[in-house]
């Protein structure tokens, strides 16, 4: 694959503004998906605040049923007033219950159809942008932030939705019971709204950062765990872990500042409710004393003071959890707007009965628009031959197979296949005509059997057999517990690389494909399985147009054609006898393998 030019630091994500309402709009995309189960749950919402807010109005009718005095008290209406309470209490609990149940399987709903975009749009994202971004940040991503998001949705909506109702509902019951008690409370409801706006602004950023640290000490620790062995080589522990330390510091620094600033909101807007209920009781007293408000009056609007700044409370308490989740799903979906691999021409066309016959015509690329790699490249594979790309590390040996491939679209001239520019044909038709060994083997946990029919729908057996017979891994398989159904590790881990090497190279064989590319595929090998490789590779290239880009200058002395390339640009061009008359750039490289 290209080498990852030009990454961006995960960190740099944080400069970007969060925008609210676009997190908002994509959300409700996937809650109307669900529209008849959100709107039961709106309506078990409804439903359970209301029969709480009954209450505290039940609550004082039954204080006003006691007169002061001794023996002026009628039972009758008390327990009455306090049956209907321990009803209405009862319904809203049940009402309660059922909304949460319902929630979780919304947001499980959510989450599943979340992780499916998410995985159909990586399956149709370009190779260049896993190139430019960690694996550990995109696991990150569909892993810890949809989980973060799915926390929110089943908790901290419904506690949202519950505290409008419940404020709403406190403030019109408070209005009928005592307007002029509801203009004490102006004093205090407008500092809570402008504090929490404030801290909601301030807060914001911090859990972005959070977030985008998270995924960057994701991508190092998932990079670390599949180079154990070769830190191990180096011994070079103490300079990892130092490196980690300063990663982990950031991260939870990152987390210290989010959570401190977060949790800071909740207790101060504690405090202001706490003090608008000590002026509601100052003056409430006043009125009583008037005779303008009775004892259950008093009660009943304490309760609905309550109902109305405690929701406040609990908003400003999950405004952390709220803008983390925001935070999640921004990152969540900002990977669902990358620009996918660009669509096929309407037109194009499907390339088959392929021959092989490869033109490669004045191509210039780059990676970045600054640099470019690749300077007006030409070749010719007629079909049936082979050839070798070769030349130093970073020459663009990979790049060219990566424009072959279309994995990258070229900057100038023409790729042609059997006489057809590539941009007129679909991808999927040219990547199907290709076999592939690429020097970075991939297993998947399957079976034996699995991984060798993994580019042959329908696969028989036999074809499986045949394709390992001819790598020499049949006699190993069958030494096996259970031979072709063997489970593999992921990656391979419980098999030698040289033998995942020839499991990968038993993939390719069993393609029907035309052209085969290979690089540097028998790199993990020893002399000896890679004489038996060379053997079987020679009877799979019969009749198809070969790419082998290789190091090993010894292996590719039989090649039609070899394309030196050094800094991108092609210095020579034959074969080998002709290459080495020329005793140039390609003389000193062949020879500097033999000093």
């Amino acid at each position: 694959m290209a080498t990852n030019t030009g990454r961006p630091k995960i960190s740099e994500k944080t400069e970007k503004p969060k925008d609210t309402k676009y997190v908002l709009r994509r959300l409700w995309k996937y809650f109307y998906h669900y529209k008849w189960m959100l709107a039961l749950a709106i309506i078990l919402t409804i439903a359970s605040n209301l029969f709480a807010l009954l209450g505290p109005m039940l609550s004082g009718y039954a204080i006003d049923a006691i007169q002061p005095g001794k023996g002026l008290v009628v039972f009758q209406k008390v327990f009455y007033y306090a049956g209907w309470m321990i009803v209405f209490y009862i319904i809203s609990s049940i009402l309660s219950y059922i909304l949460s149940i319902l929630m979780i399987h919304l947001s499980q709903k959510i989450v599943r159809k979340m992780r499916e975009d998410v995985f159909t749009k990586l399956v149709d994202l370009p190779v260049g942008y896993f190139d430019r971004n960690q694996a550990g940040d995109i696991i990150s991503r569909i892993s810890y932030d949809i989980d973060t998001v799915n926390t929110s949705l089943s908790t901290d909506v419904v506690q949202i939705f519950a505290s409008v109702i419940a404020v709403v509902g406190s403030l019109i019951m408070m209005i009928v019971i005592s307007p002029q008690l509801v203009l004490v409370m102006l004093v205090t409801i407008p500092l809570s709204i402008f504090y929490t706006r404030y801290m909601s602004k301030k807060v914001r950023p911090l859990f972005r950062r959070r977030s985008s640290k998270l995924g960057e000490l994701n991508g190092f620790v998932e990079e670390m765990v599949s180079g154990q062995k070769t830190i191990k080589a180096y011994a070079a522990e103490n300079s990892i872990m130092k490196r980690f330390d300063r990663l982990n510091e950031e991260t939870v620094e990152a987390y210290y500042k989010a959570e401190y600033y977060g949790s800071m909101t909740g207790p101060t807007v504690n405090f202001i409710n706490n003090l608008s209920l000590s002026l509601i009781t100052v003056f409430g007293a006043i009125l009583y004393l008037y005779g303008q408000m009775t004892l259950g009056n008093i009660s009943s609007f304490v309760q609905y003071s309550r109902k109305f700044s405690g929701p406040i409370n609990e908003a400003a308490n999950i405004i952390s959890e709220l803008q983390s989740a925001a935070a999640a799903a921004e990152r969540v979906f900002k990977l669902m707007d990358e620009q996918p691999e660009p669509a096929d021409k309407e037109d194009a066309e499907e390339l088959s009965e392929v021959k092989g016959d490869v033109i490669v015509q004045e191509v210039s690329f780059g990676y970045l628009p600054e640099k470019t790699i690749i300077k007006k490249l030409y070749l010719h594979a007629k079909p049936g031959s082979l050839t070798a790309i070769v030349g130093p590390t970073g020459a663009g040996k990979t790049t060219i197979i990566n424009l072959l491939m279309r994995f990258y679209e070229v900057w100038e001239g023409n790729i042609f296949v059997d006489g057809k520019e590539t941009r007129d044909l679909t991808r999927k038709s040219i990547r199907k005509a290709y076999a592939m060994v690429l020097q970075d083997t991939w297993m998947f946990q399957g079976t034996i059997f699995e991984n060798i029919a993994y580019g042959k729908e329908n696969a028989t057996m036999e074809e499986v057999v045949a394709a390992a017979k001819m790598t020499g891994m049949h006699s190993y398989i069958k030494r096996l517990p259970q031979g072709y159904d063997t489970i593999v590790n992921e990656d391979g881990l419980n098999i030698s690389k040289g033998q995942k090497q020839l499991l990968t190279i038993a993939r390719a064989m069993l393609l029907e494909a035309k052209m085969l590319i290979l690089d540097e595929a028998t790199s993990n090998v020893d002399t000896r399985t890679e004489i038996k490789i060379q053997k079987a590779m020679r009877k799979l290239m019969e009749e198809k147009t070969c790419f082998v880009i290789a190091h090993r200058l010894s292996t590719i002395q039989g090649a039609d054609n070899i394309l030196v390339v050094d800094q991108g640009n092609v210095v020579e061009q034959g074969n080998h006898k002709e290459l080495m008359g020329k005793q140039g750039f390609y003389y000193r490289l062949y020879n500097s393998q033999f000093e």
